[in-house]
């Protein structure tokens, strides 16, 4: 290998997604990225944004797997793979033990492993993705980057659950949160962007995809958040049904007939978004649906709005003030009506949303969409892969690593 040429692959497997990036570690930008979306439906496909160009392929209902190696027959292809020196995977749920970045091993695998029950639609996924990488690229360093290690710096009263604690104390249920890598990228931004003092900041960040969680930074730190021991917890989601009374859950089982299995099913693939708009489970599909008059995709997106707006009321009490509420993510960063009814809704903060601003701000665009400046509403694209390759980086070639260094 050329003392030039070695390369970051990152892989970032979500519930039905797959969004991937090559990096060279001396470079900020990527050189190729994508997204394979819609995964284990009809219209499963994967896009390729390289050289300038956009090429899309469709994966015929594929999943995770079939993704997977389309995007490394693409970079073979291309006479790439070869050249690809380290993997930087996404891992959703690293439990207890995971408060940073790590290289894997057998151990680490089997741990990630052993936090699969607790988030079942994500680290099933991951696993494929660091299982498909470790084969294809043997030589290659990999590094799991965790969505629960921001949040190890909660305090004890953001993440305790109030029920007897032998339960903490031997299987390790308390609350984790997850988004971690674009809750810590975003608010970084957003602290440079608004020019606010970075050692004292008081930040809402809302990471809304079709996985959606909102966090309570401080000077950089997560100090609470809204989902929990797993992904389920907190906003209303794609498919996800969010905060819920326990007790409904158990009346619903009863009277439905549902074991634990069917339970799971219910609350992690047939709630959300899609449960209450009996439609979909994406935004686009229900804004459209919502301003032709369908009146399920109109509730849907009612419920998700009010359910955010009334979280960040909740995360404001964790805060000693309020200097801006951030927008993130595929609905976060896109949807202009979504962040004008949470907006709205928050008026009691003093947020005034700037409606020709909001309307115009999608597709990458950073900017501030507020009147108000104290607090502030901002949209900031998130950059995942770029924080999960500079972690591998780090871990791979050493954070001052020189070209000679890393080949």
């Amino acid at each position: 290998m050329s003392i030039s040429t070695p390369l970051t692959l990152v892989v970032n497997c979500g519930s039905s997604s797959l969004k991937f990036a090559l990096f060279d570690p001396r470079e900020s930008e990527a050189l190729l990225g994508g997204l394979a979306e819609c995964l284990d439906a009809a219209d499963a496909r994967i896009r390729f944004d390289a050289d300038g160009e956009r090429t899309v392929a469709q994966l015929n209902g594929g999943g995770h797997r079939e993704a997977l190696d389309a995007l490394l027959a693409f970079l073979s292809a291309r006479g790439l793979l070869e050249r690809v020196a380290a993997v930087g995977h996404r891992v959703v749920h690293g439990g207890e033990r995971f408060t940073q970045s790590v290289e894997i091993t057998p151990e680490v695998l089997a741990d990630i492993e052993a936090c699969a029950d607790l988030a079942p639609l994500h680290n099933p996924a991951n696993l494929i993705g660091i299982r498909a990488s470790i084969a294809a690229l043997p030589a290659a360093r990999q590094v799991a980057v965790f969505d629960t290690a921001f949040h190890q710096t909660m305090p004890a009263e953001a993440y305790l659950y109030a029920l007897p604690q032998q339960y903490r104390r031997e299987y390790g249920v308390r609350r984790y949160g997850f988004h971690g890598t674009s809750h810590r990228c975003v608010s970084q931004r957003a602290i440079e962007r608004l020019e606010l003092d970075p050692t004292d900041n008081a930040l809402i960040v809302l990471h809304l995809g079709n996985g959606a969680s909102a966090t309570a930074i401080r000077n950089g730190r997560s100090i609470d958040t809204s989902m929990g021991l797993t992904p389920v917890e907190g906003l209303v989601m794609g498919t996800r049904c969010g905060d819920v009374d326990a007790g409904a859950l158990l009346y619903i089982a009863r009277r439905a007939g549902l074991d634990l299995d069917g339970v799971d099913t219910m609350i992690n693939k047939k709630s959300g978004l899609l449960g209450l708009s009996e439609l979909s489970n994406d935004c686009r599909t229900l804004e459209q649906a919502a301003a032709s008059g369908h009146e399920g995709a109109r509730t849907a997106l009612d419920v998700f709005c009010f359910r955010i707006a009334r979280t960040v009321g909740a995360l404001a009490a964790s805060l000693p003030r309020l200097d801006a509420v951030v927008f993130t993510g595929g609905i976060g960063e896109n949807s202009a009506n979504v962040r004008a009814k949470v907006l709205e809704r928050l008026s009691i903060f003093g947020l005034d949303v700037d409606h020709e601003r909001n309307d115009v701000t999608r597709g990458g665009a950073c900017a501030v969409i507020s009147r108000s400046r104290r607090p502030a509403a901002i949209v900031v694209p998130t950059d995942e892969e770029g924080t999960i390759a500079r972690d591998t980086a780090d871990i791979a070639f050493g954070q001052s690593a020189s070209a000679a260094e890393v080949a």
